[in-house]
């Protein structure tokens, strides 16, 4: 599948090395061509930054573009897709994105010091009121992870189950194809086979391994 190339967009204070392990998986597993977007996630505006990712695809000059976004990086993606729609086709994966919400970052936004560490982008997409909804023709998977470890507990009480940064709940985003929960926190995500097996086979086949329909027993049967 050397033809498709995923771009993959990180999340808030993120590093290449975090999402080093499931950038590996994806091409090995799934023969990928595997790139990674890198952009100043404080000091950068959404359209800044939408328009950096932009220019990156665009110098790729992929057949097939897959997009990955964890965290932050899935709000890129979304924003992305819906200032440049004329992308060639494919697939998303948002992992861990707070899609329609955000407690974490609201609690941290109190704080004197608050605002200035989370940037310019959280502060346009996370700390006002937004209804979202995912419009574009192309198929979105979303894994969400439930192990509440993480220091988003820290600023705010968590709704629901969570993966210690993002609540389940906050990770819902109306139109999207599929919805999953795995065992994972908000960054062992990164470092989870499960979760980067998931993300291969929905950019793959359009839908994640766990959804994907059994045979019942009984038209086995026959066909054996």
């Amino acid at each position: 599948m050397r033809d498709e190339t995923v771009v993959y967009i990180h999340g808030l204070w993120s590093s290449r090395a975090d999402s080093a392990l499931l950038r590996r998986r994806l091409s090995r597993e799934f023969r990928f061509d595997v790139r990674m977007f890198h952009y100043p996630t404080v000091s950068s505006s959404m359209a800044e930054i939408t328009a950096g990712l932009a220019q990156f695809i665009e110098a790729l000059r992929p057949e097939r573009l897959h997009l990955v976004g964890h965290s932050l990086g899935g709000l890129v993606i979304y924003r992305f897709l819906e200032r440049f729609p004329e992308q060639p086709p494919g697939r998303v994966v948002f992992l861990g994105t707070p899609a329609v919400a955000c407690s974490a970052a609201v609690g941290v936004a109190r704080l004197a010091w608050g605002a200035s560490i989370l940037g310019k982008c959280v502060t346009e997409e996370l700390l006002v009121e937004r209804e979202r909804r995912w419009v574009s023709p192309r198929p979105l998977g979303i894994i969400a992870g439930t192990r509440s470890f993480g220091l988003g507990q820290l600023f705010a009480r968590l709704p629901g189950e969570s993966d210690g940064t993002i609540a389940v709940s906050e990770t819902r985003l109306p139109g999207a194809t599929d919805h999953i929960t795995l065992p994972a926190s908000h960054m062992g995500m990164l470092l989870s086979a499960r979760v980067a097996r998931e993300t291969g086979v929905f950019l793959r086949d359009g839908h994640f391994a766990l959804l994907r329909p059994q045979p019942s027993r009984f038209s086995s049967a026959r066909s054996s």
